[in-house]
Protein backbone atom coordinates (compact mmCIF):
# COMPACT_ATOMS: atom_id res chain seq x y z
CA UNK A 1 0.00 0.00 0.00
CA UNK A 2 0.72 3.64 -1.23
CA UNK A 3 0.34 6.96 0.80
CA UNK A 4 -0.04 9.90 -1.49
CA UNK A 5 0.00 13.64 0.01
CA UNK A 6 -0.89 16.06 -2.48
CA UNK A 7 -0.48 19.93 -2.55
CA UNK A 8 -2.84 21.13 -4.76
CA UNK A 9 -4.11 24.42 -5.96
CA UNK A 10 -7.54 24.94 -5.66
CA UNK A 11 -8.47 25.62 -9.27
CA UNK A 12 -7.40 22.15 -9.34
CA UNK A 13 -8.74 20.08 -6.62
CA UNK A 14 -11.91 19.15 -8.48
CA UNK A 15 -10.27 17.59 -11.43
CA UNK A 16 -7.24 15.63 -8.69
CA UNK A 17 -10.28 14.39 -7.11
CA UNK A 18 -12.36 13.28 -9.45
CA UNK A 19 -9.09 11.27 -11.16
CA UNK A 20 -8.59 9.25 -7.32
CA UNK A 21 -12.34 8.58 -6.57
CA UNK A 22 -12.33 6.78 -10.51
CA UNK A 23 -9.66 4.40 -9.78
CA UNK A 24 -10.76 1.65 -8.56
CA UNK A 25 -6.87 0.81 -6.48
CA UNK A 26 -7.83 4.00 -4.41
CA UNK A 27 -9.03 2.72 -0.81
CA UNK A 28 -9.05 6.11 1.06
CA UNK A 29 -9.44 9.60 0.23
CA UNK A 30 -9.78 12.81 2.14
CA UNK A 31 -9.31 16.12 0.88
CA UNK A 32 -8.71 19.36 3.46
CA UNK A 33 -9.43 22.56 1.82
CA UNK A 34 -7.29 25.64 2.30
CA UNK A 35 -4.83 23.77 4.33
CA UNK A 36 -2.11 24.19 1.80
CA UNK A 37 -0.27 27.87 2.35
CA UNK A 38 2.60 27.49 -0.68
CA UNK A 39 0.90 26.62 -2.99
CA UNK A 40 -2.02 28.15 -1.92
CA UNK A 41 -4.46 25.80 -1.80
CA UNK A 42 -5.73 22.03 -0.73
CA UNK A 43 -4.20 19.09 1.25
CA UNK A 44 -5.57 15.72 -0.56
CA UNK A 45 -4.64 12.18 0.97
CA UNK A 46 -4.92 9.21 -0.99
CA UNK A 47 -4.33 5.25 -0.01
CA UNK A 48 -3.55 3.40 -3.38
CA UNK A 49 -2.47 -0.25 -3.65
CA UNK A 50 1.13 -0.67 -5.05
CA UNK A 51 0.07 -2.34 -8.31
CA UNK A 52 -2.33 0.46 -9.56
CA UNK A 53 0.20 3.30 -8.27
CA UNK A 54 1.80 4.28 -12.07
CA UNK A 55 -1.59 4.88 -13.48
CA UNK A 56 -2.43 7.27 -10.58
CA UNK A 57 0.74 8.88 -10.73
CA UNK A 58 1.08 9.30 -14.44
CA UNK A 59 -2.68 10.42 -14.03
CA UNK A 60 -1.81 13.05 -11.90
CA UNK A 61 1.51 13.81 -13.40
CA UNK A 62 -0.89 14.67 -16.66
CA UNK A 63 -3.04 17.17 -14.60
CA UNK A 64 0.54 18.95 -14.00
CA UNK A 65 0.26 18.14 -9.85
CA UNK A 66 3.80 18.37 -10.10
CA UNK A 67 3.95 21.63 -11.78
CA UNK A 68 1.59 23.88 -9.84
CA UNK A 69 2.06 21.60 -6.53
CA UNK A 70 3.84 18.68 -5.10
CA UNK A 71 2.87 15.28 -4.94
CA UNK A 72 4.32 12.96 -1.81
CA UNK A 73 4.49 9.29 -2.64
CA UNK A 74 5.21 7.22 1.24
CA UNK A 75 5.31 3.49 1.37
CA UNK A 76 2.95 2.04 3.73
CA UNK A 77 5.00 -0.41 6.02
CA UNK A 78 1.62 -1.63 8.03
CA UNK A 79 -1.85 -1.13 7.42
CA UNK A 80 -5.38 -2.43 8.58
CA UNK A 81 -8.48 -1.83 6.15
CA UNK A 82 -10.88 -4.00 4.21
CA UNK A 83 -11.38 -1.13 1.77
CA UNK A 84 -7.60 -1.40 1.02
CA UNK A 85 -7.35 -5.36 0.83
CA UNK A 86 -10.33 -4.96 -1.29
CA UNK A 87 -8.85 -2.54 -3.74
CA UNK A 88 -5.85 -4.78 -3.91
CA UNK A 89 -7.90 -8.12 -4.46
CA UNK A 90 -9.50 -5.85 -7.43
CA UNK A 91 -6.24 -4.84 -9.04
CA UNK A 92 -4.12 -6.70 -11.29
CA UNK A 93 -0.62 -7.97 -10.42
CA UNK A 94 1.16 -8.80 -6.85
CA UNK A 95 2.42 -5.52 -5.01
CA UNK A 96 5.68 -7.51 -4.29
CA UNK A 97 6.00 -7.85 -7.80
CA UNK A 98 4.89 -3.96 -8.98
CA UNK A 99 7.32 -1.54 -10.12
CA UNK A 100 6.41 1.89 -8.97
CA UNK A 101 8.54 4.26 -11.85
CA UNK A 102 8.32 7.29 -10.25
CA UNK A 103 10.12 5.76 -6.58
CA UNK A 104 12.45 3.79 -8.71
CA UNK A 105 13.82 6.54 -11.10
CA UNK A 106 14.16 9.35 -8.06
CA UNK A 107 16.02 6.54 -6.16
CA UNK A 108 18.70 6.61 -9.46
CA UNK A 109 19.02 9.89 -9.22
CA UNK A 110 19.63 9.89 -5.95
CA UNK A 111 22.07 6.73 -5.88
CA UNK A 112 23.75 8.27 -8.57
CA UNK A 113 24.75 11.52 -7.70
CA UNK A 114 28.60 12.29 -7.59
CA UNK A 115 29.04 13.36 -3.81
CA UNK A 116 31.69 13.49 -1.03
CA UNK A 117 29.63 10.64 0.77
CA UNK A 118 29.94 8.39 -2.47
CA UNK A 119 33.51 9.20 -3.26
CA UNK A 120 34.34 8.69 0.19
CA UNK A 121 32.64 5.05 0.97
CA UNK A 122 34.29 3.91 -2.74
CA UNK A 123 37.86 5.22 -1.74
CA UNK A 124 37.30 3.30 2.04
CA UNK A 125 36.19 0.09 0.01
CA UNK A 126 39.01 -0.03 -2.19
CA UNK A 127 41.89 0.79 0.85
CA UNK A 128 40.13 -2.16 2.62
CA UNK A 129 40.37 -4.22 -0.66
CA UNK A 130 43.92 -3.33 -1.24
CA UNK A 131 44.90 -4.45 2.45
CA UNK A 132 43.03 -7.43 1.64
CA UNK A 133 44.44 -8.64 -1.11
CA UNK A 134 48.01 -8.15 0.89
CA UNK A 135 46.60 -10.00 3.55
CA UNK A 136 45.23 -12.45 1.00
CA UNK A 137 42.25 -12.15 3.42
CA UNK A 138 38.29 -13.19 1.59
CA UNK A 139 36.56 -11.90 4.84
CA UNK A 140 38.09 -8.50 3.97
CA UNK A 141 37.63 -8.78 0.45
CA UNK A 142 33.70 -9.08 1.36
CA UNK A 143 33.65 -6.20 3.93
CA UNK A 144 35.04 -4.20 0.90
CA UNK A 145 32.07 -5.95 -1.22
CA UNK A 146 29.26 -4.92 1.06
CA UNK A 147 31.41 -1.36 1.59
CA UNK A 148 30.93 -0.11 -2.22
CA UNK A 149 28.43 2.13 -3.24
CA UNK A 150 28.72 1.26 -6.65
CA UNK A 151 25.63 -0.64 -7.43
CA UNK A 152 23.64 2.25 -7.40
CA UNK A 153 25.30 3.81 -10.12
CA UNK A 154 25.47 0.62 -12.42
CA UNK A 155 21.51 0.08 -11.40
CA UNK A 156 20.95 3.82 -12.61
CA UNK A 157 22.45 2.90 -16.32
CA UNK A 158 19.40 0.35 -16.40
CA UNK A 159 16.82 2.90 -15.58
CA UNK A 160 18.24 5.90 -17.35
CA UNK A 161 18.49 3.68 -20.86
CA UNK A 162 14.94 1.84 -20.00
CA UNK A 163 13.14 5.41 -19.06
CA UNK A 164 15.39 7.41 -21.45
CA UNK A 165 16.89 9.57 -19.60
CA UNK A 166 19.97 11.21 -21.16
CA UNK A 167 20.78 13.20 -18.14
CA UNK A 168 20.54 10.39 -15.70
CA UNK A 169 22.53 8.04 -17.91
CA UNK A 170 25.08 10.75 -18.21
CA UNK A 171 25.23 11.77 -14.31
CA UNK A 172 25.56 7.33 -13.77
CA UNK A 173 28.30 7.34 -16.45
CA UNK A 174 30.28 9.73 -14.63
CA UNK A 175 29.62 9.20 -11.18
CA UNK A 176 30.83 5.34 -11.66
CA UNK A 177 34.10 6.77 -14.00
CA UNK A 178 35.39 9.25 -11.45
CA UNK A 179 34.01 7.62 -8.32
CA UNK A 180 36.09 4.69 -9.60
CA UNK A 181 39.18 6.94 -10.85
CA UNK A 182 39.37 8.66 -7.66
CA UNK A 183 39.56 5.86 -5.60
CA UNK A 184 42.28 4.05 -7.31
CA UNK A 185 44.51 7.07 -7.13
CA UNK A 186 44.30 7.56 -3.77
CA UNK A 187 44.72 3.75 -2.72
CA UNK A 188 47.49 3.84 -5.29
CA UNK A 189 48.88 7.02 -3.54
CA UNK A 190 48.04 4.73 0.16
CA UNK A 191 50.09 1.34 -1.66
CA UNK A 192 53.25 3.78 -2.74
CA UNK A 193 53.66 5.57 1.00
CA UNK A 194 52.98 1.71 2.24
CA UNK A 195 55.94 0.68 -0.35
CA UNK A 196 58.35 3.83 1.44
CA UNK A 197 57.76 2.24 4.72
CA UNK A 198 57.99 -0.80 3.87
CA UNK A 199 54.65 -2.28 5.33
CA UNK A 200 53.93 -3.71 1.55
CA UNK A 201 56.42 -5.56 -0.53
CA UNK A 202 56.59 -6.68 -4.11
CA UNK A 203 55.87 -10.50 -2.94
CA UNK A 204 52.81 -9.26 -0.98
CA UNK A 205 51.34 -8.23 -4.64
CA UNK A 206 53.26 -11.09 -7.11
CA UNK A 207 53.62 -13.61 -4.31
CA UNK A 208 50.87 -16.85 -4.16
CA UNK A 209 47.53 -15.50 -3.18
CA UNK A 210 45.31 -18.40 -2.67
CA UNK A 211 42.50 -16.58 -1.65
CA UNK A 212 42.48 -13.40 -3.76
CA UNK A 213 43.86 -14.40 -6.53
CA UNK A 214 40.62 -14.30 -8.75
CA UNK A 215 40.78 -10.54 -9.14
CA UNK A 216 42.78 -10.16 -11.46
CA UNK A 217 42.04 -13.68 -13.25
CA UNK A 218 38.41 -13.07 -15.28
CA UNK A 219 36.77 -15.86 -17.20
CA UNK A 220 33.73 -16.47 -18.47
CA UNK A 221 32.14 -16.99 -14.97
CA UNK A 222 32.76 -13.58 -14.28
CA UNK A 223 30.70 -12.54 -16.57
CA UNK A 224 27.94 -14.62 -16.11
CA UNK A 225 27.67 -13.85 -12.34
CA UNK A 226 27.72 -10.19 -12.93
CA UNK A 227 24.55 -10.75 -14.87
CA UNK A 228 22.96 -12.45 -12.49
CA UNK A 229 24.23 -10.60 -9.14
CA UNK A 230 22.55 -7.22 -11.64
CA UNK A 231 18.90 -9.22 -12.66
CA UNK A 232 19.03 -10.21 -9.16
CA UNK A 233 19.67 -6.79 -8.15
CA UNK A 234 17.50 -4.85 -9.84
CA UNK A 235 14.55 -6.93 -9.34
CA UNK A 236 15.43 -6.04 -5.26
CA UNK A 237 15.75 -2.15 -6.34
CA UNK A 238 12.48 -2.06 -7.73
CA UNK A 239 10.16 -4.60 -5.96
CA UNK A 240 9.09 -4.45 -2.46
CA UNK A 241 11.92 -7.07 -1.42
CA UNK A 242 15.26 -5.14 -0.65
CA UNK A 243 16.88 -8.30 1.53
CA UNK A 244 18.69 -9.54 -1.78
CA UNK A 245 21.26 -6.56 -1.99
CA UNK A 246 23.35 -8.06 0.14
CA UNK A 247 23.90 -10.99 -1.93
CA UNK A 248 24.79 -8.68 -4.81
CA UNK A 249 27.34 -6.63 -3.22
CA UNK A 250 29.30 -9.89 -2.13
CA UNK A 251 29.22 -11.71 -5.43
CA UNK A 252 30.94 -9.15 -7.90
CA UNK A 253 34.26 -8.16 -7.90
CA UNK A 254 34.59 -4.64 -8.76
CA UNK A 255 35.71 -3.05 -6.08
CA UNK A 256 38.61 -5.87 -5.27
CA UNK A 257 40.00 -5.26 -9.22
CA UNK A 258 39.92 -1.43 -8.46
CA UNK A 259 41.99 -2.25 -5.38
CA UNK A 260 44.25 -4.32 -6.90
CA UNK A 261 44.53 -2.06 -9.94
CA UNK A 262 46.12 0.37 -7.42
CA UNK A 263 49.08 -2.36 -5.95
CA UNK A 264 49.51 -3.41 -10.25
CA UNK A 265 49.99 0.28 -10.60
CA UNK A 266 52.27 1.13 -7.07
CA UNK A 267 54.68 -1.68 -8.13
CA UNK A 268 54.74 -1.45 -12.11
CA UNK A 269 52.87 -5.13 -12.35
CA UNK A 270 51.35 -4.76 -15.51
CA UNK A 271 49.38 -8.70 -15.51
CA UNK A 272 48.24 -7.70 -12.52
CA UNK A 273 46.56 -3.98 -13.62
CA UNK A 274 45.30 -5.19 -16.92
CA UNK A 275 43.65 -8.46 -15.11
CA UNK A 276 42.01 -6.49 -12.65
CA UNK A 277 41.03 -3.85 -14.99
CA UNK A 278 39.38 -6.66 -17.13
CA UNK A 279 37.86 -7.94 -14.09
CA UNK A 280 36.59 -4.79 -13.44
CA UNK A 281 34.90 -4.55 -17.02
CA UNK A 282 33.38 -7.40 -17.11
CA UNK A 283 31.58 -7.22 -13.78
CA UNK A 284 30.40 -3.59 -14.42
CA UNK A 285 29.01 -4.31 -18.08
CA UNK A 286 27.40 -7.15 -16.94
CA UNK A 287 25.56 -5.90 -14.11
CA UNK A 288 24.73 -3.00 -16.59
CA UNK A 289 23.56 -5.21 -19.24
CA UNK A 290 21.36 -7.33 -16.68
CA UNK A 291 19.56 -4.74 -15.14
CA UNK A 292 18.86 -3.06 -18.24
CA UNK A 293 17.84 -6.05 -19.35
CA UNK A 294 15.44 -6.97 -16.28
CA UNK A 295 14.01 -3.41 -16.19
CA UNK A 296 13.02 -3.44 -20.01
CA UNK A 297 11.37 -6.68 -19.44
CA UNK A 298 9.50 -5.22 -15.82
CA UNK A 299 8.62 -1.81 -18.12
CA UNK A 300 6.89 -4.31 -20.91
CA UNK A 301 5.15 -6.00 -18.49
CA UNK A 302 3.60 -3.14 -16.52
CA UNK A 303 2.70 -1.32 -19.39
CA UNK A 304 0.37 -4.30 -20.73
CA UNK A 305 -1.37 -4.28 -17.25
CA UNK A 306 -1.63 -0.45 -16.90
CA UNK A 307 -3.34 -0.37 -20.29
CA UNK A 308 -5.23 -3.04 -19.29
CA UNK A 309 -6.37 -0.88 -16.14
CA UNK A 310 -6.93 2.15 -17.86
CA UNK A 311 -9.10 0.50 -20.49
CA UNK A 312 -11.28 -1.35 -17.50
CA UNK A 313 -11.44 2.34 -15.59
CA UNK A 314 -12.58 3.71 -18.89
CA UNK A 315 -14.91 1.23 -19.09
CA UNK A 316 -16.09 2.24 -15.49
CA UNK A 317 -16.48 5.97 -16.00
CA UNK A 318 -18.65 5.19 -19.00
CA UNK A 319 -20.95 3.38 -17.83
CA UNK A 320 -21.42 5.51 -14.86
CA UNK A 321 -21.88 8.16 -17.40
CA UNK A 322 -24.68 6.76 -18.59
CA UNK A 323 -26.99 6.35 -15.52
CA UNK A 324 -29.31 8.85 -14.10
CA UNK A 325 -28.47 11.54 -11.49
Amino acid sequence: MLHLRISSPAAQTDRVLALLESDTSVSALSVVRRASLRPPGDLVLADVAREGANVVIDGLRDLGVHQGGSLHVEHVTTWLSKDGYEAERRTPGSSADSVVWADVTQRAYEDSELNWTYGSFMTLATLIATIAIVLDSQILVIGAMVLGPEFGAVAALGVALVRRRTTLLRRATVTLVAGFAAAIALTTLFALAAKALGWITLGDVTGPRPGTDFIYFPDKWSFIVAVIAGAAGVLSVTSARTGGLSGVFISVTTVPAAGNIALGLAFGVGHEVWGSTLQLALNLSGMALAGWATLAVQQAVWARMSAKRVRMLGRLRHRGSKQPG
